[in-house]
Protein backbone atom coordinates (compact mmCIF):
# COMPACT_ATOMS: atom_id res chain seq x y z
CA UNK A 1 0.00 0.00 0.00
CA UNK A 2 1.29 3.56 -1.23
CA UNK A 3 1.41 6.12 1.38
CA UNK A 4 1.17 10.04 0.80
CA UNK A 5 2.76 12.67 2.07
CA UNK A 6 -0.12 15.23 3.56
CA UNK A 7 0.25 19.46 2.68
CA UNK A 8 -0.19 20.94 5.46
CA UNK A 9 -0.39 24.21 3.89
CA UNK A 10 -3.56 24.11 2.20
CA UNK A 11 -6.11 26.58 3.28
CA UNK A 12 -3.36 28.82 4.93
CA UNK A 13 -2.64 32.38 3.40
CA UNK A 14 0.54 33.25 1.41
CA UNK A 15 2.92 34.31 3.62
CA UNK A 16 6.77 35.92 2.85
CA UNK A 17 9.29 37.01 5.35
CA UNK A 18 5.85 38.47 7.53
CA UNK A 19 4.12 39.86 4.76
CA UNK A 20 0.77 38.45 4.14
CA UNK A 21 -2.30 38.42 1.52
CA UNK A 22 -2.46 41.42 -0.28
CA UNK A 23 0.74 43.17 0.84
CA UNK A 24 2.53 40.99 -1.39
CA UNK A 25 1.10 42.49 -4.37
CA UNK A 26 1.97 45.80 -3.46
CA UNK A 27 5.20 45.23 -2.41
CA UNK A 28 6.02 43.62 -5.66
CA UNK A 29 3.93 46.15 -7.83
CA UNK A 30 5.80 48.54 -6.12
CA UNK A 31 9.11 47.58 -6.65
CA UNK A 32 8.68 46.55 -10.18
CA UNK A 33 6.91 50.08 -10.38
CA UNK A 34 10.76 51.22 -8.90
CA UNK A 35 12.45 49.15 -11.72
CA UNK A 36 10.46 50.74 -14.56
CA UNK A 37 11.16 54.09 -13.05
CA UNK A 38 14.98 53.89 -13.34
CA UNK A 39 14.89 52.37 -16.16
CA UNK A 40 13.46 54.87 -17.96
CA UNK A 41 14.60 57.92 -16.55
CA UNK A 42 18.22 55.92 -17.52
CA UNK A 43 17.28 55.96 -21.04
CA UNK A 44 16.05 59.34 -20.86
CA UNK A 45 20.01 60.11 -20.13
CA UNK A 46 19.52 61.23 -16.58
CA UNK A 47 22.88 60.55 -14.65
CA UNK A 48 23.49 57.05 -13.46
CA UNK A 49 24.35 58.07 -10.50
CA UNK A 50 20.69 60.06 -9.83
CA UNK A 51 19.09 57.32 -11.02
CA UNK A 52 20.49 54.68 -8.66
CA UNK A 53 20.15 57.14 -5.77
CA UNK A 54 16.14 57.77 -6.61
CA UNK A 55 15.55 54.01 -7.05
CA UNK A 56 17.28 52.95 -3.70
CA UNK A 57 15.29 55.66 -2.12
CA UNK A 58 12.01 54.55 -3.77
CA UNK A 59 12.78 51.25 -2.86
CA UNK A 60 13.63 51.15 0.58
CA UNK A 61 10.46 53.23 1.05
CA UNK A 62 7.98 50.90 -0.57
CA UNK A 63 9.92 47.73 1.57
CA UNK A 64 9.88 50.18 4.98
CA UNK A 65 6.28 51.49 4.45
CA UNK A 66 4.43 47.86 3.29
CA UNK A 67 6.02 45.86 6.15
CA UNK A 68 4.77 49.03 8.33
CA UNK A 69 1.00 48.73 7.01
CA UNK A 70 1.32 44.76 7.54
CA UNK A 71 2.19 45.35 10.97
CA UNK A 72 -0.39 48.45 11.80
CA UNK A 73 -3.56 46.64 9.76
CA UNK A 74 -2.60 42.67 9.42
CA UNK A 75 -3.95 40.28 7.56
CA UNK A 76 -7.00 41.61 6.22
CA UNK A 77 -6.97 45.13 7.12
CA UNK A 78 -6.71 47.07 4.20
CA UNK A 79 -9.84 45.23 2.98
CA UNK A 80 -11.41 45.97 6.36
CA UNK A 81 -10.62 49.72 5.56
CA UNK A 82 -12.04 50.17 2.04
CA UNK A 83 -14.76 48.35 3.16
CA UNK A 84 -15.65 51.15 5.82
CA UNK A 85 -15.20 53.98 3.09
CA UNK A 86 -17.61 52.04 1.26
CA UNK A 87 -19.89 51.63 3.70
CA UNK A 88 -22.36 54.87 4.23
CA UNK A 89 -22.24 56.34 7.59
CA UNK A 90 -26.11 57.70 7.59
CA UNK A 91 -29.18 56.84 5.27
CA UNK A 92 -31.39 59.90 3.71
CA UNK A 93 -34.66 59.76 2.36
CA UNK A 94 -35.63 62.26 1.09
CA UNK A 95 -39.42 61.21 0.38
CA UNK A 96 -41.82 63.43 2.12
CA UNK A 97 -44.09 62.01 4.74
CA UNK A 98 -46.99 61.61 4.07
CA UNK A 99 -45.30 58.56 1.61
CA UNK A 100 -44.26 56.43 4.62
CA UNK A 101 -47.82 56.13 6.09
CA UNK A 102 -49.81 53.84 4.39
CA UNK A 103 -53.25 54.50 4.07
CA UNK A 104 -56.17 52.19 2.80
CA UNK A 105 -59.68 52.63 1.15
CA UNK A 106 -61.14 49.74 3.61
CA UNK A 107 -62.17 50.36 6.67
CA UNK A 108 -60.22 48.88 9.62
CA UNK A 109 -61.60 46.10 11.57
CA UNK A 110 -60.73 47.65 15.09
Amino acid sequence: MSTYNINKGIGRTVEFRGLKAQYLFIFAGGLLGTLILVMILYMAGTSSYICLFLGAIAASMIVWQTFALNKKYGQHGLMKISARKKHPRYIISRKALHRYVKFSSKPSLI
